[in-house]
């Protein structure tokens, strides 16, 4: 796990090497254990090393073919690379180190790029640079687990692990309006876009070829979908039991490190999931839980009993009564970012580091085994819209106008909604711009804007397949914005490499094969996963509600973090940049304080706020 950096121009060629440095310089955190540099006419690669494979020297980077032609520079870990390495040495290539690494170098050079990317099984972002054909790579792994973003203009391109250090070398533009509206949505910047003009993330699943000035993008993999035609699906019982094998699998290859590994487990499925596989693996290490006593969100009690379950050494990690660090969230996600279990991520991962630079947690889950209660509502929805005559959609949707918004019926109005107009009914339900607009906030620099999102038109058709459509909607602004973003982030910002046996591709292409109806077996969430933990574990775990790994962001700052909200009572970045109207917080804050409840959208501006101040002091 580590921080790469590089610049791509002729036309400077003099910046290259200190602008490359100072990108290095932003990266320390992810790799702290030692840096690299090295140029060609015209481009230099940046690395920052954190050593997890292969410690010595030998696994420096950027790694150089013999000839001095190719070069590497790799953020993460390719799990089967002792495979790939044996079937290059059967065809005659020697190495010198025993890391990932030297397998990309290699690999490109035997097969080439597409052929290399293929192969490889993992959590990777990596460049290569081709002297003899003046190209470079950039490659993302296929479920978004590693950042990497990029600049191309005026024929120049460069590249980082972060948008923070992108900044470092000079690459950032203005703040993006459209960016800071979607933040305003969802709490975070996902899909491609940066918070900064100019500037991009690489797509998941998407290798990026730049030659003479001109950069194309081709994606190397697509998730498989279910074939609702197929007339003997795999049952349920076989399910169970493929979905068990792969998850031992997925856990043994993540246990491939020279490093001491220490494990995430909350009082839910998915870690407990991971942990049972790692003492079956018979495992050395120790579990870490984030607790938040006498609050009721609390899962240590839970967790503490699964690890006695188990037979693992765990530690509770407590989250303070004090206020959230925000200068720590700016430092360790760069964008403004306000996930509310990114406090807790953030001071597991300080703790972890104390014993372990691995940690292994259970992200994934939910997402493909269908986890969310909003997943099986979708799902129910698309099932009642394939039943229904397309001449009683009208009425139907006049029907579902009429009923109240709040109550009772709400429910059944969304239910209605979502069976006659799909995703735009879904994603008009999401309460983030609404509640700006209620109250009036959004300044001029934001009003004339809207997101594309909220201009969907209704569509029986997506009523028919909504569960796919809100499985790519979630992926895009959750997934790849939120959940990936902020274990990356914390972890990294501790010098950690995170994995998770759940982002295994085998395992999701496996997953995503199978009917909903299975994956919601009985009308169980992630059915398959809890029938493993009933089985191989504890019925009683099998069975707790979904809680999710977060912190109540809502009551905290009506209670234990009183003052934060004092920020947004003073003269703001927020109002002085146009991007919040004069004095329209007053009374949703006065509102929320009254109630002992602050809308997750005040959180929203009291990260925005203090990442806008920072900004503003560079």
């Amino acid at each position: 796990m580590c921080g790469i950096a590089g610049f791509v121009s002729t036309k400077r060629p003099e910046v290259i090497e200190p602008t490359v440095r100072r990108m290095m310089v932003a990266l320390a955190r992810r790799g702290p254990d030692s840096e690299g540099f090295e140029a060609w006419p015209g481009v230099g690669f940046g690395h920052r090393r954190l050593s997890i494979l292969d410690l010595s020297p030998a696994g420096h980077q950027p790694m150089l073919s013999d000839d001095r032609k190719t070069g590497v520079v790799f953020n993460g870990c390719i799990y089967n690379f002792l495979e790939l390495r044996a079937e290059l040495e059967q065809r005659g290539h020697r190495f010198r180190s025993h890391c990932d690494t030297e397998v990309l170098a290699t690999g490109y050079l035997h097969w080439g790029i597409d052929e290399l990317v293929v192969r490889l099984r993992g959590m990777f972002a990596f460049a290569i640079w081709d002297e003899t054909r003046r190209t470079l790579f950039l490659v993302r792994d296929r479920l978004g687990v590693k950042p990497l973003v990029y600049y191309a203009r005026d024929g120049e391109m460069a590249f980082a692990s972060t948008v923070g250090a992108l900044g470092a070398g000079g690459f950032r533009g203005p703040v993006d309006p459209a960016a800071i509206l979607q933040f305003l949505e969802y709490g975070n910047v996902a899909g491609d876009q940066c918070i900064f003009e100019q500037l991009s993330k690489l797509p998941p699943a998407t290798i990026l070829e730049w030659r003479d000035g001109v950069a194309g993008q081709r994606t190397y993999w697509t998730l498989p979908r279910w074939d609702e035609t197929d007339a003997s699906p795999i049952t349920f019982d076989a399910a169970v039991e493929e979905a068990e094998s792969l998850i031992v699998e997925s856990t043994r290859l993540r246990l491939i490190s020279d490093v001491p590994i220490a494990a995430l487990l909350s009082g839910g499925v998915d870690s407990t999931l991971v942990c049972w596989a790692l003492s079956r693996l018979n495992a050395n290490l120790t579990a870490f839980t984030v607790g938040t006593p006498g609050d009721p969100s609390d899962e240590s009690g839970q967790a503490r009993q699964t690890a006695q379950k188990l037979g693992i050494p765990h530690e509770v990690v407590e989250l303070p009564a004090n206020r959230p660090e925000f200068s720590e969230m700016e430092d360790a996600y760069s964008e403004p970012f306000a996930s509310m279990s990114a406090q807790a991520m953030l001071r597991v991962s300080r703790a972890v580091k104390r014993r372990a630079t691995v940690l292994l947690t259970g992200d994934g889950g939910d997402d493909v085994f269908l986890g969310y209660s909003f997943l099986h509502n979708a799902w129910l929805a698309q099932e009642t819209a394939r039943k229904l005559p397309s001449a009683l959609v009208p009425p139907l949707r006049i029907a579902a106008a009429c009923l109240p918004s709040a109550g009772p019926l709400r429910r059944l109005r969304r239910y209605l909604e979502y069976s006659t107009s799909g995703l735009a009914a879904y994603a008009h339900a999401h309460d983030g711009l609404p509640y700006f607009e209620k109250y009036g906030i959004l300044g001029e620099r934001l009003q004339s804007l809207s997101l594309p999102q909220r201009n969907l038109p209704p569509s029986f058709d997506s009523a028919r397949r909504l569960l796919s459509d809100v499985l790519t909607h979630q992926y895009r602004n959750h997934f790849l914005g939120e959940f990936m973003p902020k274990v990356d982030g914390a972890t990294m910002y501790y010098s950690i490499e995170s994995r998770s046996p759940f982002l295994d591709q085998k395992l999701w292409e496996f997953a995503a094969r199978l009917p909903p109806r299975l994956r919601f077996h009985n009308g169980v969430l992630k059915a398959v996963l809890r029938e493993i933990v009933r089985r191989r574990v504890d019925p009683a775990i099998a069975s707790r509600p979904k809680q999710g790994f977060t912190v109540p962001v809502e009551r905290w700052l009506a209670e234990r973090w009183t003052g934060a909200l004092d920020h947004l009572t003073r003269p703001t970045e927020l109002e002085r940049q146009g991007w919040v109207r004069k004095g329209s917080l007053e009374r949703p804050i006065q509102d929320a304080r009254a109630r002992r409840w602050v809308p997750t959208q005040l959180w929203f501006l009291l990260i925005l706020e203090h990442w806008l101040a920072r900004q503003s002091a560079a």
